[in-house]
């Protein structure tokens, strides 16, 4: 009942996590997003006492509950596995193998230095739940929803409008890459080895097996009823029984409860020490195994030098058109990031508002924000402008590093303001007539004024700008745009503004 409890708990969390990354047609309610916020590191970074403190208790009385249950990248490790060991040609066993403490401990070590340098990126690429969301949300969900287009593009032939076709590219390449290495690198060593990233590279395996040491209920061996036979060491996924010498290697264990059905004596229970069993201590493994796993994020290199040639052609165009760049000096984080430092110090990059954005304008960075901010979410404007009233990112955001802003907040929260360049206007290189981005703009914040031979041109008040991107996205002059919103390294209040009637226009005859 243990082992079967686990599994339909583990089911159920995953496949509401899983599918709140990929719904895209919000069928579940925002709410779910509490989901994230009892995540190990979104509850540590967003200072959630009363998780954190739930968590590490449940930790000490029942163990690595947390790996086994609630965290979606160890479920997807045990579901990898089990589809291995039914599809594999032989019967798959696993077998005890030494903890590699000085890689893991290493690995933790360097992991809390950099954080505490302010360096979230190495904490962002090895939090289990950051990259179980990078994974689904920049590589399983354009094939979701390709699918979705798919079906769209059958049921529609039957008159059955219940789909909708939506757009199914990737965000980015280089997200792309992340996520596929990110879903290769753990499927490989799950599909060979079960728990192994668990328990070498994962910064929270690492701080709660150290947890799990010191919990009330544990797997026990009873002495007197095994035999040695060793048959819970092939179930063992996590390659910590030593049936051999009758340890149980603790800080390694995910309780699974794998084991406990497969001894035939029943010589494994899952219980508080008694008499009965002899309480063991946990012994430090040596360290033969010196050598660091490394990993490569592949495709960085060349997705960098891509980017480089595009933005080397665009300039040649513009030079030879007599146009000015609109490259944004500084990046624009979110609305509720409060400022470029915060966001960065917060962020573990798990994409889930990339996911849930409504408006698709949350993209994940590649080196907008440098190095330290890689994969970091941020505002572009390419498919559309963040809409006026949405404050979804700040409510799903399960860090801190997205505050939640209520909507008349949102209306005076400026992440950036807007610039014209008269050179790359479509009125002044073409004489003709536009005014899209005025008519655009929520907050009037562009206004037609009197030009020359009649036509009007953009006048810019950045007072009350929100940035919200309207005006950038809708702009047609190309191969550069003649607005764009410059971000703020800390965002500002925007000054309230009154929106003004227009007049009636009294018309005799068609208009037109």
């Amino acid at each position: 009942m243990l082992r079967k409890t686990r599994i339909v708990l583990s089911v159920l969390l995953f496949g509401l996590i899983t599918f709140y990354f990929l719904d895209f047609a919000e069928i579940l309610p925002n709410k779910f997003h509490v989901l994230a916020h009892i995540q190990f590191v979104p509850a540590l970074m967003s200072l959630s006492i009363f998780i954190l403190v739930a968590l590490i208790a449940i930790t000490l009385i029942f163990g690595r509950i947390y790996c086994s249950v609630i965290c979606p990248m160890g479920v997807f490790q045990d579901l990898v596995n089990w589809i291995s060991k039914r599809t594999a040609k032989k019967k798959k066993r696993f077998r005890y193998s030494p903890a590699k403490n000085i890689l893991r401990w290493t690995v933790l070590a360097v992991t809390i230095l950099t954080f505490l340098c302010g360096f979230t990126a190495l904490l962002g690429f090895l939090d289990p739940y950051s990259a179980f969301g990078r994974m689904v949300t920049n590589v399983f969900k354009p094939v979701y929803m390709s699918g979705n287009n798919l079906l769209e593009s059958i049921v529609s032939r039957f008159d059955n409008y219940t789909f909708y076709q939506v757009d199914a590219s990737l965000l980015s390449i280089s997200s792309f890459i992340i996520g596929l290495v990110t879903f290769l690198l753990i499927g490989f060593l799950a599909w060979k080895h079960g728990r192994t990233w668990c328990n070498t590279m994962c910064p929270v395996g690492t701080l709660l097996g150290f947890l799990s040491r010191y919990s009330f209920f544990k797997i026990r061996i009873d002495e007197n009823k095994c035999t040695h036979c060793m048959i819970c060491g092939t179930k063992c996924k996590a390659s910590c029984i030593d049936s051999k010498n009758q340890r149980i290697d603790y800080s390694r264990c995910v309780d699974c409860f794998d084991c406990l059905g497969s001894c035939k004596e029943k010589a494994l229970v899952y219980s508080l020490p008694s008499a009965a069993l002899k309480k063991h201590t946990d012994e430090k493994a040596s360290a033969s195994d010196t050598s660091k796993r490394r990993f490569l994020i592949a495709g960085l290199t060349t997705a960098s030098a891509a980017t480089e040639v595009m933005a080397q052609t665009k300039a040649a165009i513009a030079t030879a058109a007599g146009q000015k760049s609109d490259k944004r000096q500084t990046p624009i984080t979110p609305p509720g990031s409060i400022s470029l430092a915060h966001f960065q110090a917060n962020c573990t990059s798990c994409h889930l508002c990339v996911s849930k954005c409504p408006s698709h304008v949350l993209k994940p960075s590649f080196m907008e924000y440098g190095l330290q901010g890689i994969m970091q979410p941020t505002v572009s404007f390419e498919k559309g402008f963040c809409n006026f009233g949405c404050t979804v990112c700040g409510e799903v955001c399960p860090n801190g590093a997205i505050k939640p802003l209520t909507v008349e907040q949102k209306h005076l929260t400026q992440i950036g303001q807007v610039v014209f360049i008269i050179e790359n206007c479509i009125v002044y290189t073409d004489g003709t007539s536009c005014g899209a981005c005025s008519e655009h703009c929520p907050t009037q914040a562009l206004s037609m004024v009197p030009y020359k031979d009649g036509l009007t041109i953009p006048h810019v008040n950045t007072d009350i700008c929100v940035g919200c991107g309207g005006c950038e996205y809708i702009c047609p002059s190309r191969p550069f745009r003649a607005v764009h919103i410059e971000g703020h390294k800390v965002q500002q209040e925007a000054h309230p503004f009154v929106e003004k009637e227009q007049e009636k226009i009294k018309v005799d005859d068609f208009g037109f």
